[in-house]
């Protein structure tokens, strides 16, 4: 089998289209979304999903790891899984979780984007990052681990995981600037998700007041400011043009 062939990209994006509708299918068909969006819902059924957890930690870390990977090779936005993921782990365990399964599925999109995309991707984004190849080029570790820990510089995060197609980066560099510098962003967005558990035990009603001048939820919108700054500053330094 040719795996460069055109038919085998079509094959594998259909793969990739039938994962993603089976996966919405069992969303919609096994939840209300209005209840999944509903505080009152989540509030409601907290401790019965905390009360699980307990007891079935390292099969729900596995599978939630499992999770992640599977939403990264299906290029799906990650804030709302790692808000989610806070909310039921808390900071560390869920900030381990997060770190690993990105890190493996951004390897593994890598690959993939990289053995059967690549002219695609140079097509539509060698361009618009041609600035960012000229230093990744210069020490792609380096620059690719900032060019993480600044969040792309508002490149969403699916698209972070196949850019490095464009300058054919080494796995092994891949893996290590991705895992170093997804952390600070990762635990702050983590903290955020398990500040939502104390406010809700708090509030028996959403008071966005009180929500807001809530340590567990201003102290990491305060962290998220300053990486914005030290991010801004990197961008300077690192990534002048």
């Amino acid at each position: 089998m040719n795996f460069k062939s055109l038919n085998f990209k079509i094959y594998l994006g259909s793969a990739y289209l039938i994962v993603l509708l089976a996966g919405i299918y069992f969303l919609f068909s096994n939840f209300d979304i209005s209840d999944l969006t509903s505080y009152e819902f989540i509030r409601e059924n907290k401790g019965l999903i905390l009360k699980y957890k307990e007891n079935n930690i390292l099969f729900l870390t596995i599978i939630f790891f499992i999770i992640i990977v599977l939403l990264n090779l299906l290029l799906c936005p990650m804030l709302l899984p790692t808000l989610v993921i806070g909310f039921i782990f808390g900071k560390w365990l869920g900030t381990l979780i997060l770190v690993f399964g990105n890190t493996l599925g951004g390897v593994l999109l890598y690959l993939l984007a990289k053995t059967f995309f690549s002219e695609l991707i140079e097509k539509k984004f060698a361009t618009k990052f041609t600035k960012f190849i000229k230093f990744f080029n210069k020490n792609e570790t380096i620059y690719f681990m900032f060019f993480r820990f600044m969040g792309g510089g508002g490149t969403p995060f699916p698209i972070q995981n196949v850019l490095p197609v464009i300058f054919n980066m080494s796995v092994k560099n891949y893996i290590a600037a991705t895992f170093l510098g997804i952390i600070p962003t990762t635990f702050v967005t983590v903290a955020l998700g398990s500040g939502i558990e104390n406010i809700i035990d708090q509030n028996a009603e959403l008071n966005f007041l009180s929500v807001f001048l809530s340590p567990e939820i201003y102290l990491p919108i305060i962290g998220f400011f300053i990486l914005l700054i030290i991010a801004f500053f990197i961008k300077r330094f690192f990534f002048k043009t």
